[in-house]
Parts: C-alpha cells; structure tokens; sequence
C-alpha cells in the first residue's frame, strides 16, 4: 500500500533545497519512527539505508532521494506530502471507497442523526477493541 501524495518533482527539488524544510522533514521522520517504536537501525534495515545515513535524514542534514522518501512514507504509514510540508496529521489516507462513500454519506446527514452514528461507530469500535484485549488473554 503507497502512502503517497502527487507532489510534483520541481516542487520537490525546491523544498528539499531549503534548510528549514530538511530540519522539519527530519523532525518529522523521528517522530514517527519513535511512534512506531523502532530504532535508527531497525527503520535504516527497512528503506535499506545505513545507520549513519538515516541520522543524517533525521538531522536535516542530508536531503532523501526520492526512492528512501516512498520508503520512508510506505514504512512509517504517512504520506510524502506530510514527510516533506507537514500538511495532514501523518495518519495514512483512507482507501477504502465503500468507507469513504459512508462518511460523505454521514456527513449530510442533520447533526442529531450524525451524532447517533458516531456513537454506533464509537460503540463498535470499543466492542472490537474488548474482543481484541479479551483474545490477547487466551
């Protein structure tokens, strides 16, 4: 699953020439490697990169090619555009067009009924989560 957005290339280029835009872009990475829980090392083994050049990346002090860039969004589940502008929240895109068809479904709906189906979603949602904490247990 790709985790991309189209940004074009000349737009790319002039970003990752800018300093503060390398300082965030490392920023960026480190954080989300620390939330996924991995090391320097065990997320360099996963865009096959060495050690040495991922701290450079987390730095800002060298610039990715663009091949470790997809790696990097496909491995930390983010997409380039967040990788490189900070734009979103980092959560990968929603790709499920059934899920998405829902949501702008639930979104006309008036404010009573969509509060409700919130609440259904939420009450699913923590039946799953207790199911999922109850099978860890067996």
């Amino acid at each position: 699953m790709r985790y991309t957005r189209e940004i074009k290339n000349e737009t790319l280029v002039v970003l990752m020439q800018d300093v503060s835009t390398l300082k965030e872009l490392g920023r960026r990475i480190k954080q989300l490697r620390k939330n996924k829980s991995l090391t320097q090392k065990e997320l360099a083994n996963k865009i096959n990169s060495s050690h040495a050049q991922l701290n450079k990346y987390e730095s800002g002090l060298n610039t990715p090619p663009l091949d470790r860039l997809l790696l990097l969004s496909e491995v930390l589940e983010t997409s380039i555009d967040y990788l490189v502008a900070g734009h979103g929240d980092g959560a990968p895109p929603l790709h499920s067009q059934r899920l998405i068809q829902r949501f702008k479904a639930i979104d006309e709906f008036k404010s009573e009924d969509r509060e409700t189906m919130i609440t259904v979603m939420d009450a699913m949602i923590a039946k799953h989560n207790m199911e999922s904490t109850v099978n860890l247990m067996k």
